[in-house]
């Protein structure tokens, strides 16, 4: 029996691949604001970051006007254009089994997240979704950290993602970092500079109870 282990999984390319629902959210935006933004691959990378900072870095419009009318398309449309990566069912469950605790931290608005989760019929292996709420704005916020260390201060913490953000809070709870390819970052850049203990797969489907043990003894 594995005890004292917690998992924490991105959301956004880490376990589903909704690049369309939210790419179409974004051009939903482009189109109707004018705002001349190529869809581009340097554009993708910034999927996974805050949505204020996306918008505010492309256009001088009120960010919080443009991400009201995101999240007006998206909440209809997008967040069904998704679709969950191979295995991830039987991950999940195979790590429940167990007793490890597994949990999502994502930038997507909470409720949201919850929402989708819930249509993928996933939700219930989380004993906690994080997403931004009134009083939490990134990966990296503060009361993220404070929840960890409040409700699991005795356990050895797994942060699973695509995107340099993930590496982050990785760093911020001093925890080790298991970097997917599958998002719109490289080997590189999920390795460089890390400040923790850095293990990359190529996808989830290479997850396993197995790697959670051996990435720990190896560090231990």
């Amino acid at each position: 029996m594995i005890e004292k282990i917690l998992v924490s999984f991105d959301l956004d390319f880490t376990l589903i691949n909704n690049q369309e629902g939210i790419l179409n959210s974004f051009d939903y935006v482009f189109s109707k604001y004018n705002i001349p933004q190529k869809l581009d691959d340097n554009f993708k990378k910034m999927i996974g970051i805050p949505l204020e900072k996306v918008f505010s870095k492309i256009s001088d419009l009120n960010p919080i006007e443009l991400i009201k009318t995101f999240r007006e398309y998206y909440a209809k449309k997008g967040i069904y254009q998704v679709e969950i990566f191979p295995r991830v069912s039987e991950i999940l469950n195979s790590l429940k089994e167990q007793n490890i605790i597994l949990g999502v931290v994502t930038s997507k608005k909470q409720e949201l997240a919850i929402k989708l989760l819930d249509f993928l019929q996933i939700s219930h292996y989380f004993n906690f979704i994080i997403g931004e709420t009134p009083k939490i704005k990134s990966k990296t916020d503060i009361n993220i950290k404070n929840f960890f260390d409040e409700n699991y201060p005795d356990y050895s913490y797994f942060i699973v993602g695509d995107h340099i953000s993930d590496r982050r809070l990785a760093e911020m709870l001093n925890s080790k970092f298991i970097g997917v390819l599958t998002g719109n970052h490289s080997k590189e850049e999920l390795l460089d500079d890390s400040s923790v203990p850095v293990l990359i797969l190529e996808n989830i489907s290479q997850l396993s109870v197995e790697k959670f043990i051996s990435f720990m003894n190896i560090y231990s």
